[in-house]
């Protein structure tokens, strides 16, 4: 046979191949690998998650970080989610620092999230001592506010188990296939919590059967993207899903990772005893568990098991990536910060000194003393609180201490294909400005997953909410318009993202 015809014939075959059957030639354009680690604390570690110490008494289930890692020729990203009540910048910056030098993905584009479970340690004190012992030129004898050696050696847990879990996912990358898509959760287990009263004003989780709600104050967000990875045999490894829904459905003074280890549970059971199942947190800062028109709360098992069993369910209508391109893109929004003036401070000392001698608060002074503090431990510099007022309110910052008028805050962006697009962003954001960038997204499915890199935003509201009132906008560091802020940019780089896989 000629050597022109037998070129002919064996691009004729490649052609065929990877048009015909796509996911064989370009499914394995990328790699992908997923691993956990355990990051539960000790018992007697303070618990997070409301604005009071509590201490823990067991676990119920444990704490982990999940991980999972995409590679091609050309890009490289991470995904890490722990079960955690947010991820503070200093945690975020030491994760991604470490697991750059140990990997060579870009810090940039390491995403690291937390599920927001009010059943997870409150390690923020204990960080903040940790860092202080990093950064002194003279660590052994650095003053430090936490003085239990138990809760400093849990942070190097923390960071280091957490790194790990990346790591691992690296090391444990190959060649994969790739399907996307989205189902919707039909059994209601989600709700807004948010209620718009007869005067305009808006009430945080009164019902509709109070006396003077009109309606509720915001949609839901039913839909639950997902991508599931299988290896070239078609073997399924790991499903990551994503679904807006507040993580505070325990309750008790055990460690449990909440509604998400109930959809673990059964993604083993019906897919596979060794599938990683990750959940990352939709924009669910006005989603709540609690029906607004009963009086019975759905319970953590029925909410996990309902989610999982729509999940699982889902998989069936997943489609291949064919093409699964990898474009990873990370900004830094500055992001400005609300006000905290010195006589602000100085009543906010004074309602956290009358809490911690037992004294009788209103419960939203109480909330906003404890976001002031962190206003003027961000924005003042120097701060108005001295070093130990400042810490009256648990929610301290060393990377962020004095930053100014704003906050740096890392958004990124994820994209495999136009398929599949993971936007990452900071605090809990609420569910309108997460279907925003879900509608102008380019790509077809779009997780937007909340509280990664920064928790120190607190409530992200929309401009609307801010003018409603209620608990999560008194619960906000940031100034009106920051949400929307945080759309555009994420847009921008879903646009540039997408820009590269147009056809010519």
């Amino acid at each position: 046979m000629a050597p022109r015809r037998l070129s002919q014939m064996v691009f004729i075959l490649l052609v065929a191949v990877c048009t015909g059957q796509a996911s064989v030639c370009a499914q394995s354009a990328i790699k992908v690998g997923l691993a956990e680690a355990d990051i539960t604390p000790p018992l007697k570690f303070p618990m997070a998650g409301y604005f009071h110490e509590r201490l823990n008494e067991g676990t119920t289930d444990p704490l982990k970080a999940k991980a999972i890692v995409f590679r091609s020729d050309s890009q490289q990203a991470a995904l890490v989610v722990c079960d955690l009540i947010g991820v503070a910048t200093d945690f975020a910056k030491e994760v991604k620092t470490r697991a750059s030098e140990q990997t060579g993905i870009p810090a940039n584009h390491i995403i690291v999230s937390a599920t927001h479970s009010h059943t997870a340690p409150d390690y923020s004190k204990s960080l903040y001592a940790w860092m202080v012992r990093k950064t002194s030129q003279d660590a052994a004898n650095a003053p430090s506010l936490e003085k239990d050696p138990e809760r400093l050696a849990y942070i190097d847990k923390l960071i280091t188990n957490t790194v790990d879990a990346i790591v691992k996912a690296n090391q444990a990358a190959a060649p994969a296939k790739l399907d996307s898509g989205w189902t919707e959760q039909q059994t209601p287990v989600a709700f807004n919590r948010r209620f718009v009263q007869k005067d305009g004003s808006v009430k945080t989780w009164v019902g509709l059967e109070h006396e003077g709600t009109v309606r509720s104050a915001g949609p839901i967000d039913p839909e639950i993207p997902l991508l599931l990875v299988r290896d070239e045999q078609g073997q399924m490894k790991g499903l990551v899903s994503n679904f807006a829904l507040h993580l505070d459905t325990v309750g008790g003074m055990k460690w449990s990772a909440d509604y998400p280890s109930f959809i673990s549970d059964v993604v083993k059971e019906k897919l596979g005893p060794d599938m990683i199942s990750i959940f990352g947190t939709g924009c669910c800062g006005d989603i709540n568990h609690v029906n607004p028109r009963g009086k019975e709360r759905n319970k953590t098992d029925f909410i996990g098991k309902s989610l999982g069993d729509t999940i699982v369910s889902g998989v069936a209508s997943l489609s291949p990536i064919e093409a699964p391109r990898l474009e990873v893109r990370s900004v830094i929004v500055q992001v400005p910060l609300q006000e905290a003036s010195q006589e602000a401070v100085a009543k906010s000392i004074a309602t956290m000194k009358a809490v911690n001698a037992g004294e009788t608060v209103d419960f939203y002074d109480h909330v906003t003393a404890h976001k002031t503090l962190m206003i003027d431990q961000m924005r003042n510099r120097p701060r108005f609180a001295k070093d130990e007022d400042a810490m009256l309110a648990r929610r301290v910052t060393h990377s962020l201490s004095g930053v100014g008028p704003t906050i740096p805050v890392e958004i990124n962006a994820i994209c495999i294909g136009r398929d599949m697009a993971i936007v990452s962003l900071p605090g809990e954001v609420f569910v309108d400005l997460g279907l925003a960038i879900k509608r102008g997204s380019p790509f077809r499915n779009t997780m937007v997953i909340e509280l990664s890199n920064c928790v120190e935003t607190f409530y992200v509201p929309t401009r609307a909410a801010f003018a409603g009132g209620g608990y999560e906008t008194t619960n906000s560091t940031v100034e009106h318009g920051a949400g929307e802020l945080l759309v555009e940019e994420a847009l921008k780089m879903l646009k540039s993202a997408a820009e590269p896989a147009k056809a010519p």
